[in-house]
């Protein structure tokens, strides 16, 4: 089935089912595909595990020139762990909520990742997905508020929003994930949990590694495998919703379908991330609905593109992508959805 752009998927949307609702959409899909499965549940958890097991046991013995290697391996099985973790905050891991809270804690641990703090900021991610001042996840500066921040803020977006994208998840995980004014009152109770949590692992673990280890065994153990789990997190999440066609809109005409279906992009990566990190670029279904866990994503997806394959988003991850989307991806545009840096220089 060939795939149309997002322009012409969001035209469709508006003109023929401008009454189109998400919940139109989640009623085409099987019922199986929200059915959760206890046993390829913790077998997630079990390969993510062994996975990550396996790439410290190769930090640990491998010859210095194929450490990089074992980094890449162990930061993407990290990246492993934190998928199933997304499945606890969107409560399609386990059916008991305190399982999914246990769960998603222990797994994110080692990624100093507060849980519920990520977990609130990130659905409130999937209920305003691509809108325009609202979304949390990449959102575009405008012109205006680009020329009037501090040169500062302007020379870390550039570098955010380019070549160095793969920083974007660091900035996004020390800037809100700790920041209690984030969170509303009811919430702050359980973000503290959270983030005594991570502090507190922290201050155990960090001492113990480099008092058994020294420095170095800091920076090969932890630092360097993290980092690619951050390269991971931030390439994942800008090519989810990130394209030179794809909009994010104002409140005003942003519409739920379009955003979920349309704006979101399935993108294809080596079979290798894909394995160890359960499937999370099958990403439309996901949006859709929230409540399809991680194994049932693929199901989910097939039954999408047949019902709604003209509205879908394909890409094959490539250095080609990531240039395409890093060099213009830039500044919101009312229209073309995207105008770069340089653009703006020439108005």
């Amino acid at each position: 089935m060939t795939v149309t752009t997002s322009k012409f998927a969001n035209e469709l949307i508006r003109s023929a089912d401008v009454n189109l609702q998400l919940k139109d959409i989640i009623k085409t899909l099987p019922r199986e595909c929200f059915q959760k499965n206890r046993r390829k549940a913790w077998s997630s958890v079990l390969i993510s595990v062994l996975a990550v097991g396996l790439g410290y046991l190769g930090i640990a013995s491998l010859p210095w020139f194929l450490l990089p290697l074992a980094w890449i391996f162990t930061g993407t099985a990290l990246t492993g762990l934190f998928v199933i973790a997304h499945d606890c905050g969107h409560r399609s891991f386990a059916k008991r909520r305190w399982v999914n809270d246990w769960v998603g804690h222990l797994l994110t641990l080692p990624l100093i990742y507060p849980f519920h703090s990520w977990r609130i900021l990130h659905n409130h991610h999937h209920v305003h997905t691509n809108k325009l001042l609202v979304d949390n996840a990449w959102q575009p500066l405008t012109p205006e508020a680009y020329a009037e921040a501090h040169p500062l803020i302007r020379g870390l977006y550039r570098a955010l929003r380019g070549r160095l994208w793969w920083l974007a998840s660091i900035a996004h995980w020390a800037t809100l994930h700790f920041d209690l004014s984030q969170f509303s009152q009811r919430e702050q109770g359980k973000v503290k949990v959270s983030i005594a949590a991570v502090i507190i692992f922290a201050a155990v673990f960090f001492p113990i590694l480099i008092m058994t280890t020294g420095v170095w065994g800091f920076v090969k153990f932890w630092l360097l495998p993290w980092l690619m789990y951050h390269f991971w997190m931030s390439t994942f999440t800008l090519v989810h919703h990130t394209d030179p066609d794809i909009q994010f809109r104002p409140t005003e005409t942003w519409n739920a379908a379009e955003a979920q279906l349309a704006e979101t992009v399935h993108c294809t990566y080596p079979s290798w991330v894909e394995i160890l990190c359960h499937n999370i670029n099958v990403h439309v279904p996901h949006h859709v609905s929230v409540a399809i866990p991680a194994y049932n994503l693929r199901m989910a997806h097939d039954s999408l593109m047949q019902n709604w394959g003209s509205y879908m988003q394909e890409r094959q991850f490539s250095w080609t992508l990531m240039k395409e989307i890093v060099d213009q991806c830039h500044l919101y545009h009312p229209e073309a959805a995207y105008q770069s840096f340089e653009d703006v220089k020439q108005l």
